[in-house]
């Protein structure tokens, strides 16, 4: 029997933690298939010696063209980071349904189908390896991020039901939990107010402007001590990727291993007043 491809696809990877990761991989010598929506911001990766393709989750042929074109080439893809995401931030009754719709399009929904697009010869070369970047978001809530931890929660159950369909044909599924990781996901998270509409008279107004606040304070603050730049998740990956067995969840940075922590031990009503210690309550 062949030796399977090990080919790595990625999305998202135009910065962060997309970026950090095709550029760590390729430099350890996989062969690696970088993509984002603009294939025009991966020049670097490509002097890196990454191939670069343009790839939009949300967009059905984009990710069948790309998909078609690795697996002419290398018979298969090996591995499958489902990097691309983004926050939408807002009170729920106050962001418009679109946007949702885009949230989930893009945290959800293009990653389930990027990743039935990529099972079948996955399947068949009996070797895989599925990485899905999650968040420490998918085991708690923040007020103002409704919309992007029910991405996160999605991705927690989409993530255990892989793993267990995707274990006889020789498939790890593996999800990280990142926290707080210094890369411009702030700055997206705090831009996505744009889609909000904060008027005088909005009962939501204070809380929405000072979600903005918080957010960008976390990022900026002192809260960045708990926190990683993203080649400290690019080096976990890269770490699950060797393991033969690697782990089903993977917490990175202090910062997701003391909140899951807290979050766990908390009953509503505690972690509701810790809450109302950062953000006003909306009345």
């Amino acid at each position: 029997m062949s030796e399977p491809s090990k080919a790595v696809l990625i999305t998202g990877c135009s910065s962060g933690i997309g970026r950090a990761t095709a550029l760590r991989l390729a430099g350890a010598g996989w062969k690696v298939y970088a993509t984002a929506r603009r294939p025009e911001t991966l020049s670097e990766l490509a002097e890196a010696g990454c191939e670069t393709l343009a790839l939009d989750v949300t967009d059905e042929q984009s990710m069948a063209v790309a998909v078609a074109q690795i697996e002419q080439g290398e018979g298969a893809i090996g591995v499958l980071i489902n990097n691309a995401g983004y926050s939408q931030s807002g009170a729920i009754e106050t962001v418009p349904l679109d946007a949702v719709r885009r949230q989930f399009e893009t945290n959800v929904f293009g990653l389930v189908r990027l990743t039935q697009l990529v099972l079948p010869k996955m399947r068949a070369q009996r070797w895989g390896k599925i990485v899905n970047v999650g968040s420490m978001g998918g085991k708690l809530s923040f007020p103002g991020g409704g919309h992007y931890h029910a991405t996160k929660h999605a991705l927690e159950a989409i993530s255990d039901a892989m793993r267990y369909e995707l274990a006889g044909f020789g498939i790890d599924v593996i999800l990280l939990e990142p926290g707080l990781i210094t890369t411009e996901f702030g700055e997206t998270a705090t831009a996505s107010m744009a889609d909000v509409e904060i008027a005088g008279d909005d009962p939501y107004a204070t809380f929405n402007t000072t979600v903005g606040a918080v957010t960008k304070g976390a990022y900026e603050g002192p809260m960045r001590l708990l926190g990683g730049g993203p080649d400290r998740v690019a080096k976990t990956i890269e770490r699950a990727l060797k393991r033969n067995h690697p782990p089903a969840r993977i917490k990175i940075t202090p910062s997701a291993k003391v909140t899951i922590a807290l979050r766990r031990l908390m009953p509503d009503r505690v972690w509701d007043a810790a809450m109302r210690a950062q953000f006003p309550q909306p009345r």
